[in-house]
């Protein structure tokens, strides 16, 4: 069977090179759960340079997630936060390289308005833009607004974003829309302008439950994939490759990692080891909370929550800059993955050092394709 072609989207993978981008960092404190961890205030400015620096330093793409209330604990961690859209509009015009993607919750705004409001940041950054789409998984967040849709459970939160990621997709491309679904209703719907990105502006997401693996699969460009291990991660963006191409389609495989970069291996481990000495269990509750992870719909910590107790919210990598691009060079080649969203404990130290002692050898490693060749890879 062949493989499906890539759609094309002014990225380095597109010719079998790898994105590398950076999650900013639009609430206070960041990807780490601990008093001890560099602080970030979540303030326009700190995400203006954070920006900026990508942008100078050669990254591929910046993007910003949606958040309305934080986890408490010491540090009140992710209290403050800035708007994804607004936020990543105003970025768009101060930068004219990197790609801009903002988040969207399907569960909070009506697709038109959507449609609408990605198209303003596709033109504002001359086809740059992009929507990451989040099916909706604070509870919490969402009861304090009145948001919560205790009748839409877990799986069919999918068939709702489904309907709607289609109509933004018809609202991005046809002339009047008319749809009388289950969870929206359009009537000679009109979105003008459109965007200039083609197809569409670049959609990504993160569902890999069984209903989330096929929305993302069947609607969205690429999907961020985590694991406890590279085997896990491999078996992962093989299949999510796999289950897109039997729909002839091609996905692009991220994955999320926050770097600590010392100037040793035993620096970094010393680094790491001090935020997890300031972990702040408060917050951490306040974390499961939102995300339902203790709620009756799913009643127990997973592999997310587990992954937090180490202070760090995501998954990370801790060494010398020598040792954190081998490791990352070998999470890309042995994971068949597209590229890489990054986080950093301090991101204006973080990026320049990234940027000037890691990202070469990536790039280095994973050289541009001839196009005829680089949808195979």
């Amino acid at each position: 069977m062949s493989v499906p072609a890539k759609t094309q989207f002014g990225l380095p993978s597109d010719k079998g090179q790898k994105d590398l981008g950076v999650f900013l960092p639009i609430a206070n404190g960041g990807w780490i759960l601990s008093s001890n961890a560099p602080e970030i205030d979540a303030s326009y400015e700190y995400n203006r340079k954070a920006a900026l620096l990508a942008e100078e330093h050669g990254l591929d793409f910046i993007m910003a997630m949606a958040k309305w209330r934080g986890y408490g604990g010491p540090r009140k961690h992710w209290q403050y936060s800035l708007d994804s859209q607004i936020l990543m509009a105003a970025l768009a015009a101060e930068t004219k390289r990197v790609k801009v993607w903002a988040t969207v919750h399907t569960l909070l705004q009506n697709p038109a308005v959507t449609a609408k409001m990605i198209t303003t940041l596709d033109l504002i950054s001359h086809g740059r833009a992009g929507l990451n789409v989040v099916t909706g998984s604070y509870k919490g967040e969402f009861e304090q607004m009145g948001a919560w849709r205790e009748g839409v459970g877990h799986d069919e939160r999918y068939d709702l974003a489904s309907e709607w990621i289609q109509i933004i997709k018809k609202l991005w491309s046809e002339e009047s829309v008319t749809v009388d679904g289950k969870y929206f209703k359009m009537d000679d719907c009109q979105s003008d302008p459109k965007p200039i990105a083609k197809p569409h502006p670049f959609l990504v997401c993160a569902g890999t439950s069984a209903k989330g693996w096929q929305f993302t699969t069947d609607e969205m460009d690429a999907i961020f994939l985590g694991g406890k291990d590279n085997a896990e991660l491999a078996s992962l963006s093989k299949s999510a490759k796999a289950t897109a191409g039997a729909s002839g389609r091609y996905i692009r495989t991220y994955t999320m990692m926050n770097l600590v970069i010392g100037e040793t291996d035993a620096e970094a481990a010393a680094t790491a080891a001090h935020y997890r000495a300031g972990f702040d269990e408060e917050a951490m509750h306040g974390m499961m909370r939102a995300y339902g992870f203790i709620d009756s719909e799913i009643g127990k910590e997973n592999a997310f929550t587990a992954k937090a107790r180490s202070s760090f919210m995501s998954s990370h990598l801790v060494g010398s800059a020598e040792s954190v691009a081998a490791q990352m060079i070998q999470m890309l080649d042995e994971c068949d993955l597209d590229g890489m969203m990054l986080i950093f404990p301090d991101y204006h130290k973080g990026i320049p050092i990234f940027a000037e002692k890691i990202m070469p050898k990536i790039r280095a490693r994973f050289p541009a394709l001839p196009l005829e060749a680089a949808h195979a890879v």
